[in-house]
Formats: structure tokens, C-alpha cells, sequence
């Protein structure tokens, strides 16, 4: 028996033997570049603004953007004196560069298929916003843009047209965009309009704070260029967010596409900026708000279209 117990001691000391291991190190924590970069490669950016190239030349396609850069708004201004002619014939442009490039660019109309042109490598090209000009105060123009596959509009003043417009936009789906209106305009348009307006160029500087929590109440987004001065930029949005809450801000474009956004998220994380409002100034925000315009849309598609 003695033997037996011999036998079995080394045995009985292994337990020990083991627990004595020393834990694997925890990796160390990522830093706020690194926590930035990880955000953005899973969560890419709208951007409110981006505008056609000065020519199509095929070396130059697909266009320069940001890297980080998952759907777009085409700008869809002209000169004044282009009006509605130059409008179309932008819109043709558009859909040939997009054409031109079909491995990196899809034209899309909804956050459905903004959402699947994601999944398949691509980034969503949306047509708008129209400038208000370019309407030429017609209702049957406003929806043959809408048919055209525009939607997004820019209103820069309020009449009694801009009123009937911004209800029609509603009843048709397009997102009203009030990037360059004043003060009085905005305070109007967000009194009339049911759907959340975009301001796709916005300059919250310009703002007073009880017009930013009027954008707030309407789930309206400050969509913000973004430029090299990451501390400049993040002081914008701390203000947009501060007034207007975490669900209004957004991002217009970048001025410097090399760079793109992981300075501006990761000043943003060194100032306590929670991952998930940074999901939301990057995407989660503005696809947020024309989901709910497309919503009101569909409930109003049995009503009348105005005249």
C-alpha cells in the first residue's frame, strides 16, 4: 500500500503544479487612434456633400474621397441662370460617373439600398440636394426631380410655395435640407415639415442655441465639414451635441480626403464621446432621419399630390 501511495503523490502535487501558472498578460488597451480607426473600418461615414469632379477622365475615376466614406450626397447645385436645364443635366452626369465606376460607386435611392450597397463593397451615391432655384416654384418640377431619383432638397427661404413644397417633399420622400438658410427660414420649415430636415453643408456657428434645440426636437442633423483643425471641428460638434443632442450631429465632407476621419473621432474619444454617438455622427444619425422620411412617405402615399 505504501507503494501505492508513492505511486500516486506526484500525481496529487499536479493540481498544484499547474494552478502555480502565472495568467496570460491582457493586451494592452487600444489608444484613441487606434479605438478611431476600429470605429470607422465598422461603421462608415455618410457624408452630406460631395460634388462632381470638373471632368470624367478615365485615369481620374473613381474620385477621390475619404477612405472611410460609405454613402454620399451628390450636390446637385448650379448657377442660378442654369436652373432647371443645368439640374437635369447634372443628374445625367452623375449617373454616368457612377456608371463609370461600378465597382466602387451605386446609385441608390433608399437606406435599403444604401444598407445593401454597403454589404457589396460599394459606396451608396444619393442624388441632392437640388438648389431651391432650380425648383423654378413648380410642385410638378419638385416631383419630377423625385422621379428622377433625387432626395434631397435644398430650401434657403420661406414663402407660401416653400410651405406647400415642404409638405409635398414630405408626402413625396425627399429629405428638406436647410444647409445656407437663415435663422427665420429654419424656425418656419421646422414648424411645418413632419419629417426630420437634414442640413447636409451645416454651419452651426451661425445658430443660435434655441435654433439648435429646435433641430433637436425635430431629429434634424447637422451634418459638419470636417477640415484639418480636428479640436476646431470637435468643438462644433461638442456644441451641436450639447443643444441639439447626440441624435443631430453628422458629417458633410471632408476638406482633406488624405487625412480622413480618424483625427476628428479620435479627439472626439479623448473628450469622452461615447461609441455609440460616434456611430451615430458617422452614419447612424442621417440614416435615422431619411428612414423616418421615407416611413412618412409611405403613409402618405394615398393623399392627393398638391397642385
Amino acid at each position: 500500500m505504501a507503494d501505492l501511495d508513492d505511486d500516486h503523490s506526484p500525481f496529487s502535487a499536479a493540481p498544484a503544479a499547474v494552478g502555480a501558472l502565472d495568467p496570460p498578460e491582457s493586451p494592452p488597451p487600444l489608444d484613441e487612434t487606434a479605438r478611431a480607426r476600429a470605429i470607422l473600418a465598422a461603421q462608415p461615414v455618410v457624408e452630406g456633400h460631395t460634388e462632381l469632379p470638373p471632368s470624367l477622365d478615365p485615369e481620374d475615376l473613381p474620385p477621390v474621397r475619404a477612405g472611410e466614406a460609405g454613402a454620399q450626397f451628390w450636390s446637385l447645385h448650379v448657377d442660378t441662370d442654369e436652373g432647371v436645364i443645368g439640374t437635369l443635366r447634372r443628374i445625367d452626369a452623375i449617373r454616368a460617373l457612377v456608371a463609370a465606376c461600378p465597382e466602387d460607386l451605386r446609385l441608390v435611392h433608399t437606406t435599403a439600398e444604401m444598407a445593401h450597397a454597403g454589404n457589396c463593397g460599394r459606396v451608396a451615391a444619393l442624388l441632392g440636394p437640388v438648389g431651391w432655384p432650380a425648383l423654378g416654384g413648380s410642385a410638378a418640377t419638385l416631383r419630377a426631380y423625385h422621379a428622377l431619383g433625387v432626395r434631397a432638397v435644398n430650401l434657403t427661404r420661406f414663402d407660401r410655395f416653400a410651405r406647400d413644397a415642404v409638405r409635398e417633399m414630405n408626402r413625396l420622400g425627399l429629405a428638406v435640407d436647410l444647409s445656407g438658410a437663415d435663422q427665420d427660414t429654419v424656425r418656419r420649415a421646422l414648424a411645418v415639415t413632419r419629417a426630420p430636415a437634414l442640413l447636409t453643408r451645416a454651419a452651426p456657428e451661425g445658430l443660435p442655441d434655441d435654433v439648435l434645440r429646435l433641430l433637436g426636437e425635430n431629429g434634424a442633423v447637422c451634418m459638419v465639414t470636417v477640415t484639418d483643425d480636428p479640436a476646431a471641428d470637435a468643438d462644433v460638434l461638442d456644441r451641436v451635441r450639447t443643444e441639439a443632442g447626440p441624435r443631430s450631429t453628422g458629417v458633410s465632407h471632408t476638406t482633406v480626403p488624405a487625412r480622413g476621419y480618424v483625427p476628428l473621432f479620435a479627439e472626439l474619444l479623448r473628450r469622452g464621446w461615447p461609441a455609440q454617438d460616434l456611430v451615430g455622427l458617422a452614419h447612424a444619425n442621417v440614416t435615422r432621419a431619411l428612414r423616418e422620411t421615407e416611413f412618412l412617405a409611405r403613409t402618405n402615399r394615398i393623399r392627393p399630390a398638391a397642385a
